[in-house]
């Protein structure tokens, strides 16, 4: 069994776009943030992405611009779903 997690003093906007568009992904509003949590579960935050190569760099391990602008848009699609 997983674990529980409340939200409080969610604005009314704020409410309505989630319970909005998880209808329109026909989910109820509890299986549309279920998801949503675990997309932001899967994969790092930028700043986890930066530390990285931060201690990548601290260690001589050389990290181009290509990888570090794919790392970047990777983890912006990820945020998109």
């Amino acid at each position: 069994m997983g674990r529980t997690i409340q939200i409080r003093d969610v604005d009314e906007q704020t409410y309505t776009v989630l319970r909005t568009r998880a209808a329109a992904e026909h989910l109820s509003l509890t299986s549309y943030l279920r998801r949503q949590l675990e997309a932001m579960a899967a994969g790092p935050t930028m700043a986890e992405i930066l530390e990285r190569a931060d201690r990548r760099r601290a260690r001589g391990v050389s990290v181009s611009g290509q990888a570090i602008v794919d790392a970047v848009r990777e983890a912006r699609e990820k945020g998109d779903d």
